[in-house]
């Protein structure tokens, strides 16, 4: 399994309405791409930072999201953004969540 963690700064008072447009836009989209598994997405205690994991069964899938959804993913939230998120790819080795223990290769 692999996973995509999104570092992403918000504008100041914007995290109702980032967690409104995620929940409504974002997500649908996601649980469309093939491969999608999951998204978590936490948020500091001054609202603003998030961090976003979203699994995905390949890394090949990860990538085609990134490629050809994620730019337009971008361009929904950029109101809400204070600068471009960072991404962060990587194997996921272990989730009790989802009972996988998955041995990084």
């Amino acid at each position: 399994m692999f996973a995509r963690n999104v570092s992403i700064r918000l504008k100041p008072n914007t995290l109702k309405d980032f967690t409104q447009a995620f929940e409504k836009e974002i997500v649908p989209m996601l649980r469309k791409q093939a491969g999608f598994r999951d998204e978590i997405a936490l948020v500091n205690e001054g609202g603003t930072h998030v961090t976003a994991v979203s699994l995905w069964d390949s890394k090949e899938q990860a990538e085609a999201y990134d490629k050809t959804v994620y730019p337009g993913v971008i361009k929904s939230l950029e109101k809400y953004l204070d600068g471009a998120p960072k991404v962060y790819p990587g194997t996921l080795i272990h989730s009790t969540l989802h009972q996988l223990a998955v041995v990084a290769a």
